[in-house]
């Protein structure tokens, strides 16, 4: 079995003296069961998946904490949030660093356990599907940037080589009959599996939650839940616009993104890289790669940014924008694989409105980074190396 090397392993290592416990979230097959067991091998590995297992823990969770006291990797703890309570107790008596490490797939149900058992004594991360560099240091990363688009970033498909299309509808099957049936009572699942294509075809755009609503035959509250599940499950996220409260020309309305490219493609039904190359929303999916890179580099990598886009009334807009100290660094993103002078308007009219000083950064579809006096142009491929996040 292929095992690539996760860039958040050295984080979660620096930390893990310093806290009596580490949670580690993300979703499903996203590795954290391979990457816990790789980096802690004197950790005795318990999934509370496993029904006997869980009875245990649910029935007498003190006799089960007894038995499994210290430097103990706990899976799918959401399964049992009782335990959370316990734990608090277990590692305040004793100030062991590291104690225990608690790992789950449901970002919801898991961060509310934290919130209210754990503050404080958790340091808690976020694993993703392989990001660029990860595929990059195993030789992984195909010359254009389709192809790895259309594969997605999910470590199955790398290390068994399963085709994607035949992943991602298993993956979406499982995540809907487990997932979705714990958080949701739906009645009508094809509904729900309708809802998320229709957000797969809104991908890149300004969320109009009530269209989408009206679209989907269901309810502005429904679809809002519904959405939230999409969310706290890492099928979606929202990028919010960066604005200034005195400034009421801008756009605060936020953009909706998928974590994962293939599975975008999967449900617009792009099975090609021909059909990706061609298709009318070519240009947003590569917009949702690079933009969900930047999200995973920052959760590998252990950085705190911010990320934003920006749009005024008039259409002016920038793709991806943070800050680092009082810079702003603004990215344009292109999957063209040609540069053109009129790629960088937006960055300069961007610049024109701001006061501080802007590093104006283009992102496209090409193989060669260039630094220009007045620009950085970088690879799509280079897209994730947090060079810039510092």
């Amino acid at each position: 079995m292929m095992f690539v090397t996760r860039r958040i392993a050295n984080k979660i290592n620096e930390v893990k003296d310093k806290y009596p416990i580490i949670a580690l979230t993300g979703p499903r097959q996203s590795g954290k069961t391979t990457l816990l067991k790789n980096t802690f091998p004197t950790y005795r590995y318990i999934s509370l998946e496993d029904p006997d297992i869980r009875e245990f823990a649910e029935s007498d969770p003190t006799a089960f904490l007894d038995l499994y006291d210290k430097y103990v990797i706990l899976d799918e703890i959401q399964r049992v949030p009782q335990l959370f309570s316990y734990l608090q107790g277990r590692v305040d008596e004793s100030g062991l660093m590291g104690q225990y490490i608690l790992s789950g797939s449901q970002n919801f149900n898991l961060l509310k356990s934290i919130t209210q058992s754990l503050a404080g004594r958790v340091a808690l991360f976020k694993l993703l599907p392989f990001d660029l560099e990860e595929l990059k240091a195993h030789q992984l990363l195909s010359e254009d940037y389709a192809d790895n688009t259309l594969r997605g970033f999910y470590p199955a498909i790398y290390d068994r080589e399963i085709n994607p299309s035949i992943f991602y509808s298993n993956y979406l099957q499982t995540y809907i009959d487990k997932d979705v049936t714990e958080l949701l009572k739906i009645k009508d699942f094809r509904q729900f599996r309708q809802f998320i294509k229709l957000c797969a075809n809104r991908a890149g755009q300004l969320l109009n939650l009530s269209a989408l609503a009206n679209e989907a035959d269901i309810s502005f509250n429904t679809a809002k839940e519904w959405l939230s599940i999409l969310e706290s499950s890492y099928i979606t996220f929202l990028l919010h616009p960066y604005y200034e409260n005195r400034n009421k020309r801008l756009v605060k309305t936020p953009k909706l993104y998928f974590y994962d490219a293939g599975l975008l493609c999967f449900l617009l039904g792009i099975k090609t890289t021909e059909q990706l190359l061609l298709d009318q929303a070519r240009g947003n999916i590569f917009e949702n790669m690079i933009i969900a890179e930047h999200i995973k580099s920052t959760n590998h990598l252990y950085q705190f940014n911010d990320l934003y886009f920006w749009q005024d009334s008039n259409g002016n807009e920038i793709d991806l924008l943070w800050k680092v100290d009082r810079t702003f660094i603004a990215t344009e993103i292109k999957a063209a694989k040609t540069i053109t002078t009129e790629m960088f308007k937006q960055l300069d009219k961007f610049e024109s409105y701001q006061e501080t000083h802007v590093q104006k950064v283009l992102i496209y579809g090409g193989n060669q980074s260039q630094k220009r006096s007045k620009y950085l142009v970088r690879s799509w491929n280079e897209a994730s190396d947090g060079s810039l996040y510092k």
